[in-house]
């Protein structure tokens, strides 16, 4: 997963708890609902997966090599 892959990314791995939940909730309330917003944080974002859920996207994971984590979401097509 590249950024080439998404609409639009965020880059919150230099920021603090709760900083890149709060900017990607953010970001989310603004992604159109044929976009995706590609997500490159510090570690794997577990509390984001359950507001991510409740919220109506879905998402895919990706473990990059230095340790952080790329988060690929979209709307659910529903």
């Amino acid at each position: 997963m590249s950024r080439a892959d998404a609409d639009t990314v965020l880059d919150v791995r230099g920021y603090e708890p709760p900083e890149p939940f709060v900017r990607t909730m953010e970001a989310l309330d603004q992604l159109e609902r044929t976009k995706s917003l590609l997500v490159l944080l510090p570690r794997e974002p577990f509390p984001l997966y359950r507001a991510l859920e409740i919220n109506g996207f879905c998402w895919q994971t990706e473990f990059r090599p230095d340790g952080s984590v790329a988060v690929l979401i979209t709307h659910r097509t529903q």
